[in-house]
């Protein structure tokens, strides 16, 4: 499979009313809201690194997606839109239609859309540009804090981190306790509501 035949097939789907120009020209062009500023954040994923090669594709790209999500979430935006760009050692279409199946369902859980990005071969990399809405002035900024500020937190933390370092050998972990954990790693769920 040829790269543009990939980006025709698995990735123009969708449309959004604030997407002037999506994928298939050298660059995408969004409208944000009045009265909205844009948040953007990216994250780079390596394989052996933040995830192992025999991760199931439907696991990655929803981990691929999701951590962008969540960094939304942590500054109080909406996602909106998403970059991918992934270097892979081959076009597999089966492998790709698991993938990409997955980052759609979860895109469209959080109404996320794809406006483009960029493949290469190469070992499995994959990094991610999300760009979210926040109403002018509201973001949750970390150099916002000060003394005396409640800190909160959502969900079990610590279990992905403990998957991790079991699959680097740092640690050994039960195996019903590790499977639990390689849940958390492999499918964290961003809090976007919260």
């Amino acid at each position: 499979m040829k790269e543009f035949d990939f980006i025709k097939r698995y990735l123009q789907t969708g449309t959004d009313k604030d997407v002037v120009l999506g994928i298939g020209d050298d660059a995408a062009i969004v409208r944000p809201r009045e009265g909205f500023d844009l948040c953007f954040s990216a994250d780079m994923l390596l394989k052996d690194r933040h995830f192992f090669a025999d991760v199931e594709p439907e696991d990655l790209a929803w981990k691929v997606l999701a951590v962008n999500i969540s960094d939304m979430a942590a500054m109080g935006a909406i996602p909106r839109w998403v970059l991918l760009s992934a270097a892979l050692p081959e076009l597999d279409e089966v492998w790709l239609e698991r993938f990409c199946g997955s980052f759609f369902g979860l895109a469209k859980k959080f109404g996320v859309t794809l406006i483009g990005g960029d493949t290469t071969k190469g070992d499995m990399a994959f990094n991610v540009t999300i760009i979210g809405e926040l109403p002018k002035g509201r973001a949750l900024r970390r150099d916002a804090a000060v003394a005396g500020d409640d800190i909160w937190v959502s969900g079990r933390v610590g279990m992905a981190a403990a998957a991790l370092n079991c699959r680097l050998k740092r640690c050994v972990l039960p195996d019903d306790v590790f499977a639990v954990c390689e849940q958390k790693l492999l499918r964290p769920e961003p809090r976007v509501g919260l």
